[in-house]
């Protein structure tokens, strides 16, 4: 709770504009929820990188399934090794925690993050569609 002010900033980053009240009501949904496990990177005392991520059951498989949700590091600590460091200790704990596969989004026009997570052993499987529902009545 104490790191909202950094990762919102960091969320801004993403593109995701958002205030640090609303990045407190976030992280205490987040950290309420067993499944779900924050990671921050810190350089000289300052959040630099964070990386969120969940695990659940699966329809397909038998076994527990594992996917980050966000990841973002400060863009001027990017490519000094926060971002492979940080999915290294995702991985490392799902694996602790029986999840046998992994998955995650990241927007088309990202073509850095892409290579990125492919350097990484990460494969690309398919689409992600999305539908705002804030229209839809109850």
């Amino acid at each position: 709770m104490n790191d909202a002010a950094a990762l919102a900033q960091l969320m801004c980053e993403l593109g995701y504009e958002t205030t640090k009240l609303e990045m407190q009501i976030r992280l205490e949904r987040i950290m309420f929820d067993e499944r779900c496990h924050t990671f921050v990177a810190v350089h000289d005392g300052k959040v630099c990188g964070m990386i969120g991520t969940i695990t659940y059951p699966s329809y397909e498989h038998n076994d527990l399934s594992g996917r980050i949700v966000a990841l973002v590091i400060l863009s001027t600590m990017r490519r000094h090794g926060i971002g492979r460091a940080l999915i290294a200790t995702a991985e490392k704990d799902f694996a602790q925690n029986g999840v046998r596969r992994v998955a995650l989004n990241t927007r088309l026009a990202r073509g850095d993050a892409h290579k990125f997570y492919e350097s990484l052993g990460y494969e690309r499987n398919g689409f992600r569609f999305t539908k705002d529902l804030s229209t839809v009545a109850a």
